[in-house]
């Protein structure tokens, strides 16, 4: 049974790609395209959290709910950006294998089970998300990392950060000219 749900989270993990109506495509690790610029995405926490690094399935694991707590006893709090944002895009497909109508079908159907007991934030702006994490100890959510400041802490996934080379989590964004 173990290797069945191994094996099921890996198949869940594979990185596809497809484009939305906007063109806009989130990738993992494929080659830039014409007229679209790529920048990475940063897993941040309130700088009081102790985690510095998570695996790719351990991030999974967190953005899907599944995970409620964080080793010091926090409640996971998660803050996603609109749906309409290329960030919140590229993590839903990325990070959770999933189009914005499955994860808030994932999420009304934990709660109802009550396998979950609360939602993802959802906020605005990256100045809101930024502002959440530092005033929720047990937040994370995601950024450009040209959106990143001291004001938060960004962690590991699977041991790189975003400027590290192989470092996977991007968004495409077109180019402005």
């Amino acid at each position: 049974m173990r290797r069945l749900s191994t094996l099921l989270m890996v198949f869940a993990l594979t990185p596809w790609m497809w484009e939305d109506a906007s063109g806009l495509r989130a990738v993992f690790s494929y080659p830039p395209h014409e007229g679209l610029v790529s920048e990475p995405l940063a897993i941040v926490v309130n700088r009081s959290n102790s985690v510095d690094n998570l695996s790719t399935i351990e991030l999974r694991r967190v953005f899907l709910g599944y995970r409620s707590h964080w080793t010091d006893g926090r409640r996971i709090t998660l803050v996603m950006r609109e749906p309409a944002a290329p960030e919140e895009r590229a993590v839903l497909r990325e990070v959770c294998a999933m189009n914005e109508d499955q994860l808030t079908k994932h999420f009304i159907h934990g709660l109802f089970t009550g396998e979950m007991l609360v939602s993802p934030k959802t906020l605005d702006t990256p100045n809101g998300v930024r502002r959440f994490i530092v005033n929720v100890p047990g937040a994370i959510g995601f950024l450009r990392a040209s959106d990143v400041d001291a004001s938060v802490k960004v962690v590991r996934i699977d041991e790189l950060l975003p400027d590290d080379k192989g470092y996977r989590l991007r968004v495409l964004s077109p180019t402005v000219n």
